[in-house]
């Protein structure tokens, strides 16, 4: 589950990791109220106008409707920021991590100034935290090179990039701490300050059941703070379970609208670019599943688990929501029947079809596994204009002829 970077630092917050101080606003007068409230407490009247969206490039993407203004401003009065916030909010900002359609922005973080020194000896950093799934543990990447940059930064000067491995089993080591500031040049109080900060931002990491978290700039001021200018925050979903109050966190308005709705009916759908549309239960057979429309010709228009205890409900459901898609030609159905018999997803896809009335695209299903007979011979005898399918050959073969 994503965040928002105002989300973000108020969960940093709790591990006391210092952040940029902000306030989320949702209109121009909140952002003007904020302005004032921030430039009264830190004696600048400079202050940061950020979009709160879920995509990063915010400071090089443009609004559409303004192509001058990015995500990301500098501004210096009241009445600059009513222009700069009447801009953006409730307007499209285009970055490279969005594609062309954008995303609308319904929130901005009014944030403290973090450059009101000048260039003296500030630094900015780069750090962030994940799984590698190759060695099996936890890393923290850091960077001297931080900034709008850092993707050139990995691409043209790999060695400018760091990591350090943790065990998920055992907390961040002092001495790896310690490593980690000597690694970014630091010395005297900024080491001490980057030892408590990437302390901390590891324990925010495991204690948030985060699956990633990434700090950029990881700001070190003239007065040697360590300070998390910005925060992209991911939390594994899986563990929602044991933190309700993140759930909560939850900005549904930034996910596609299908893909949520599948949600509502407990079913894993990612949507994808093809044209054959596909239904399957288990993660495993959904992936060989993508790979056999591959290589009939066609391309996998979505991702459709619907899980061991699929019912007419549930197939239903992911039928209404493979048809949102206008791309699709086709619709696969490949179920393996183990946990679920497959005569019961046979009754489920016959009385899904008829709910739903007429459905003007081919539909192959193919059944394999417990009472798998018995389902293709309820689905030949049903009249509807359904396809069934044994072998995974058959279905290739009936999916090719579809699309072609």
């Amino acid at each position: 589950m994503n965040l928002h970077e105002y989300q973000a630092k108020e969960l940093l917050k709790r591990y006391k990791v210092p952040t940029q101080e902000g306030i989320a606003v949702s209109n121009v007068d909140e952002a003007v109220s904020a302005y004032n409230k921030i430039s009264a407490e830190t004696g600048s009247r400079f202050v940061v106008v950020k979009a709160q969206i879920h995509a990063g490039g915010r400071g090089k993407g443009r609004m559409v409707e303004v192509p001058d203004q990015s995500g990301v401003k500098v501004v210096k009065s009241a009445d600059d920021i009513a222009t700069v916030a009447n801009n953006i909010l409730g307007n499209t900002l285009v970055t490279i991590q969005t594609g062309p359609a954008g995303k609308v922005v319904s929130k901005l973080l009014v944030a403290q100034d973090m450059y009101y020194d000048g260039p003296s000896d500030r630094k900015e950093f780069y750090m962030s935290i994940l799984l590698d799934r190759a060695t099996k543990q936890n890393v923290i990447i850091y960077s001297t090179e931080g900034g709008m940059d850092i993707e050139d930064v990995a691409h043209n000067t790999p060695e400018k990039i760091n990591k350090e491995w943790v065990h998920p089993g055992m907390p961040l080591q002092a001495f790896q701490a310690r490593k980690i500031a000597f690694g970014l040049g630091l010395s005297g109080t900024a080491f001490k300050n980057m030892v408590k900060f990437v302390t901390n931002l590891y324990d925010a990491y495991v204690g948030l059941d985060c699956s990633m978290v990434e700090i950029n700039p990881l700001f070190k001021s003239s007065d040697d703070k360590i300070i998390a200018v910005d925060c992209k925050m991911n939390l594994d979903e899986n563990s929602l379970m044991r933190h309700p109050d993140l759930a909560e966190m939850r900005d549904k308005s930034e996910e596609d609208p299908t893909e949520v709705e599948a949600g509502e009916f407990n079913l894993n759908y990612v949507k994808l670019d093809g044209n054959v549309g596909c239904m399957v239960n288990g993660a495993g057979l959904a992936m060989a599943t993508m790979d056999m429309i591959k290589l009939a010709g066609g391309e996998p228009a979505n991702f459709l688990d619907v899980g061991g205890t699929a019912n007419a409900q549930t197939v239903e459901a992911g039928f209404r929501i493979i048809m949102k898609d206008p791309n699709v030609k086709a619709i696969l159905v490949n179920i393996f029947g183990g946990i679920v018999r497959c005569d019961r997803v046979a009754a489920g896809v016959i009385e899904a079809y008829n709910k739903m009335g007429n459905i003007n695209i081919p539909i192959i299903v193919r059944l394999q596994g417990t009472n798998a007979e018995a389902a293709k011979e309820l689905i030949v005898n049903s009249g509807l204009k359904v396809q069934s399918a044994i072998l995974l050959s058959e279905a290739a073969e009936l999916v090719q002829k579809a699309i072609n």
